[in-house]
């Protein structure tokens, strides 16, 4: 599927959760089958935060590349459902598990912006759902920027430096299934991340099997030393760990991006 540019092609859907739909059905764009890609295009979801879960686009087909692509939501908005995907120059918007479901994705140079939710909602930019230790699935987020969308900045703005704690809390992810697996590198992640950086899901749940990293970012919000203290929580120091992480390696995208003309970096050099 070709656009004309992000924000001139738009396909809007406004499916969600409280209308009766389940997450999996509220998808505006649902995508099956090996090899599809999609360029210059927006996936919107307007249902809006009051009605939680609700698709911009899910994705089930394996060797599929989104390059230059917007997903606009609140809680749910891309579903990055199962198998070997990949993510090039593309915008994310969303609140609550934004990205989620149980890829392997790589999204490379993207920008990830958390929105204003719900009063009591806090934000989490993924919810990886990988279910067993086994499973070779999980997110990597490598060059990509995690930053507040203009809508939050305006509403932290109006509460002004006097009320932050009424500011609206975002973290990079939190453990939708036990083995839950993400990690950022290389990226830059900005203020509006927790110093924290990841939150629980219930309690202690998967907290001890999940695989939470982070390597070589910059930005207000990168420092670690404030991170939670998980046993699955790791600051990555050694390149070989990262690389685990990279086109290359994660989906094997050497084997299969060049031919879709979509610009890719294979290893960690930027």
């Amino acid at each position: 599927m070709v656009g004309d540019g992000m924000g001139a092609t738009v396909i809007s859907g406004r499916l969600n959760y409280v209308d009766g739909y389940s997450t999996f059905r509220t998808a505006t764009v649902a995508v099956n089958g090996k090899g599809f890609i999609a360029r210059d295009l927006t996936f919107e979801n307007t249902a809006g935060p009051a009605k939680h879960q609700a698709v911009a686009l899910r994705c089930d087909s394996d060797l599929s590349v989104f390059y230059r692509c917007a997903f606009e939501g609140y809680q749910d908005t891309l579903y990055a459902h199962s198998l070997r995907q990949f993510y090039r120059d593309c915008r994310v918007t969303g609140t609550v598990d934004f990205v989620f479901g149980n890829a392997a994705a790589v999204f490379q140079n993207c920008t990830l912006l958390a929105r204003l939710p719900l009063p009591e909602q806090k934000n989490s930019v993924t919810a990886q759902g990988r279910v067993n230790g086994s499973m070779n699935t999980g997110f990597a987020f490598q060059f990509c920027n995690v930053s507040a969308h203009d809508d939050l900045l305006r509403a932290q703005a109006q509460h002004g430096a006097a009320n932050q704690t009424k500011a609206t809390q975002t973290y990079l992810g939190r453990p939708w299934k036990e083995y839950s697996q993400v990690v950022f590198m290389q990226s830059y992640i900005g203020a509006v991340v927790r110093p924290e950086g990841w939150i629980a899901w219930d309690g202690q749940f998967a907290l001890d099997t999940l695989y939470y990293g982070e390597y070589m970012n910059t930005g207000p919000g990168a420092g670690v030393a404030g991170r939670v203290k998980w046993p699955g929580y790791h600051v990555m120091t050694s390149p070989t760990d990262a690389s685990n992480f990279t086109v290359a390696e994660f989906i094997e995208g050497n084997m299969w991006l060049p031919p879709t003309g979509v610009r890719f970096t294979a290893g960690l050099a930027s």
